[in-house]
């Protein structure tokens, strides 16, 4: 189960599974990098 995903800007975002991974990482594109929306299996894609 992938928990774990690196942002270009150099945050490391956590998640407990792998839903909440893919929920922190679209709060986080939200209020940091508006206008880059990712789906689900795009960010666990890239999640590790």
């Amino acid at each position: 189960m992938k928990k774990n995903i690196s942002c270009p800007c150099g945050e490391r975002i956590t998640g407990q599974d792998e839903d909440d991974l893919v929920a922190k990482t679209q709060q986080h594109l939200k209020e940091n990098h508006p206008g880059h929306d990712y789906s689900r299996d795009e960010i666990l894609f890239m999640a590790y």
